[in-house]
């Protein structure tokens, strides 16, 4: 049995986890204890826990200053890095998606591109990442892969803090790929689903990394 602070530990670093991914926290934010805990109603030791499991994953890190911890800010050279593992790790579970093409869960896409298409009027850019991130994970199901989703689920939750923002400029675009993409796999064409899978990650990386940062 979980004994009461490894409980209070799970919850924080559930919630922490939550807000960073969801960009409350954002990049290159300092993660402060003293700050944190009486907000999150809990004592130091198990906010310092929850914070451990953050740099454990990867969404924070140790700040520069070596004073404290802050939310992961990437370098230009590491996002390319994670893209680029992003972008074959996608094209692969396309190619699964494609092979498979889990019936009820091809619905279940439909169904989101549906709800994508129409949120780039004017959804909010947390909404529109929240559909985004179910058509992704909806793709993982329709591969009927065991290993590969918990495989990609680490590296979209990471590249995904530099994809979110200002994410609503590239919105169309966006699911007009992803229905792209759904097409293939309807069509059981793992060649073209793959290469359209990888290619959107890494357009979208371009364009969000160019936006973010103008020349």
């Amino acid at each position: 049995m979980a004994t009461p602070r490894a409980t209070l530990s799970d919850r924080v670093f559930a919630e922490l986890r939550a807000g960073i991914l969801s960009g409350r926290f954002r990049p290159g934010e300092r993660l402060v204890e003293e700050k944190l805990s009486p907000e999150y109603g809990v004592s130091r030791v198990p906010m310092r826990e929850a914070i451990k499991r953050l740099q454990a994953e990867g969404l924070a890190t140790a700040a520069e200053d070596g004073r404290g911890v802050m939310v992961t800010q990437l370098s230009p050279e590491a996002v390319e890095e994670l893209v680029e593992a992003r972008a074959v790790l996608e094209g692969l579970n396309a190619r699964f998606a494609a092979r498979h093409r889990e019936p009820g869960v091809v619905q279940r896409l439909r169904e989101v591109l549906a709800r994508g298409n129409a949120a780039t009027a004017g959804a909010s850019a947390a909404e529109l990442a929240a559909l985004n991130g179910e058509f992704h994970d909806l793709l993982s199901r329709a591969g009927a892969t065991r290993v590969l989703p918990d495989l990609i689920r680490p590296l979209r939750e990471r590249t995904n803090l530099v994809f979110r923002l200002n994410s609503t400029e590239r919105a169309e675009e966006d699911w007009r790929e992803h229905a792209m993409i759904l097409a293939a796999v309807v069509d059981g064409d793992e060649e073209l689903a793959a290469l359209l899978a990888a290619r959107h990650v890494r357009r979208a990386a371009k364009a969000r990394m160019a936006v973010a940062s103008p020349a």
